[in-house]
C-alpha cells in the first residue's frame, strides 16, 4: 500500500512525458541507434536525471561522504553484510519463481550459516568459511526469466535508471519481503525506516568513487548510466556474472525512499 502512490505517480509522470523524435526511415543508422537505445522518453528522462542529479548533490553523496569517513571498512562491510543477508528471503523467492532450485538451496543455506554462525549476517561466514557466495535475484529479473520484455528505459529521482518490468519487480520484492509484513507499530515502523535509510547511505557511498570517476570522465553521463545500467541487467538475468561498472549498479537508489541503486550484491566489500 505504502508503494502504490509512487508507482502511480511514475505511470502518470511517464505518461504525460514528451517522446524523443524517431529518426526518420530515410536515416537507417540514426534509426538503427534509436532502437538500440529503448530510450522513446529521453527528454522526460533527463529531465528526471537532473532532478536526481541535485538530489544526490545535496544530500546523498555528502551523507555518504560523512558515513564512509566515520566508520571503518570493517564496520561498513558488516553493515553491507547484514543489509544483504535481510535480502535473502526475497533472493530466495526469486530462486524458486525461475526454478532454480541449486542457487535457491545455495541462497537458503547462507541465510542459517550466515544468520547464525555470522551473527545475524555481519560476517559471511558462508562463503569465507564453507565457500558458499552470494548473489543477487529479484522480481524484475523473473519477469525477464518468464519472458516479458523489458519497455522503454526509464529514469526516475530516487529509483534511478529502470524499466517499466523492472519498476513492477521492485514493487512486487518490496511486497513480498517478509520484513513488510513482520510485527507492528511505531517501534518496527522506526526500524523499517531505519534499515531503508541505511541501506541508502550504504548503497551511495559503495558508489563514491565509481560515480565521481563517470561525472569526471564522461561527455554525457546519462547514456553512460543508460548503457551500463542495461548492459548491468543483461549480465544479471542471463545469471553471467557481476559485470559492467559499479557506477551501472549505483545510480538506481532502488530503496524505497530515494537515490542510487538497489540492488545490493550480497558481498561487496567497503572501502
Amino acid at each position: 500500500m505504502r508503494l502504490a502512490p509512487v508507482l502511480a505517480a511514475a505511470v502518470m509522470l511517464v505518461g504525460l512525458a514528451g517522446c524523443a523524435t524517431r529518426p526518420p526511415a530515410s536515416d537507417p543508422e540514426a534509426l538503427e541507434e534509436f532502437r538500440q537505445n529503448n530510450d522513446p522518453i529521453e527528454p522526460f528522462n533527463r529531465a528526471m536525471y537532473s532532478v536526481n542529479d541535485a538530489i544526490d548533490t545535496v544530500a546523498l553523496r555528502p551523507a555518504a561522504q560523512v558515513y564512509r569517513f566515520v566508520l571503518p571498512p570493517p564496520v561498513r562491510t558488516g553493515v553491507r553484510n547484514a543489509l544483504g543477508n535481510l535480502r535473502a528471503p526475497t533472493i530466495f523467492m526469486n530462486d524458486v519463481l525461475q526454478g532454480n532450485v541449486t542457487l535457491a538451496a545455495r541462497t537458503a543455506t547462507r541465510f542459517v550459516i550466515n544468520s547464525t554462525a555470522g551473527i545475524g549476517g555481519l560476517i559471511d561466514v558462508a562463503e569465507w568459511q564453507f565457500g558458499i557466495p552470494g548473489h543477487s535475484e529479484d522480481f524484475g529479473q523473473t519477469l525477464a526469466v518468464w519472458g516479458l520484455g523489458e519497455g522503454p528505459f526509464l529514469f526516475l529521482p530516487v529509483l534511478g535508471p529502470t524499466n517499466p518490468r523492472d519498476l513492477v519487480g521492485y514493487g512486487v520484492d518490496a511486497v513480498a519481503s517478509p520484513w513488510f509484513w513482520f510485527g507492528q507499530g511505531d517501534v518496527v515502523e522506526a526500524l523499517r525506516w531505519a534499515h531503508a535509510g541505511i541501506t541508502l547511505i550504504d548503497t551511495r557511498e559503495g558508489v563514491l568513487d565509481a560515480l565521481d570517476e563517470l561525472n569526471r570522465g564522461s561527455l554525457d553521463p546519462y547514456t553512460t548510466l543508460r548503457s551500463a545500467y542495461r548492459q548491468r541487467r543483461a549480465a544479471e538475468i542471463g545469471n553471467s556474472g557481476i559485470v559492467a561498472p559499479d557506477a551501472a549498479r549505483g545510480t538506481g537508489y532502488g530503496v524505497g525512499v530515494g537515490v542510487p541503486v538497489p540492488r545490493l550484491d550480497e558481498n561487496q566489500p567497503a572501502r
